[in-house]
């Protein structure tokens, strides 16, 4: 049975690297965005300053979120950890989603 790639088409940029920050996985708009990194170091493709920020994610399971401006969009950056086990002790790796937002986005608070 054929694997179907879900995230081929979307709108927004995942990628996906292992622990030892190969590059495992790009959609089209990561290697739109990025190049084709696939296979490629994840440390090489960022200055010490952000690979220091990757090597807590992976050492702490952390997540980063922030935005982003460039070439006139804005965007949502969420980096954060994925598992190797379902007790989520074991990091695999990280996944980057980069998300253009717009500039009408509507904000609603739900509680």
């Amino acid at each position: 049975m054929e694997t179907q790639d879900y995230f081929k088409g979307l709108n927004l940029a995942i990628t996906i690297s292992a622990k030892d920050g190969e590059i495992l996985y790009q959609n089209d708009s990561s290697i739109e965005v990025n190049g084709d990194a696939r296979g490629r170091d994840l440390m090489g493709c960022h200055n010490p300053h952000s690979q220091k920020i990757i090597q807590h994610l992976l050492d702490d399971a952390a997540t980063n979120v922030y935005t982003i401006s460039k070439k006139g969009k804005k965007k949502l950056i969420y980096q954060t950890p994925w598992f190797e086990d379902d007790d989520k002790k074991v990091v695999g790796g990280l996944i980057e989603f980069s998300i253009v937002l717009p500039d009408d986005m509507p904000h609603y608070d739900r509680g």
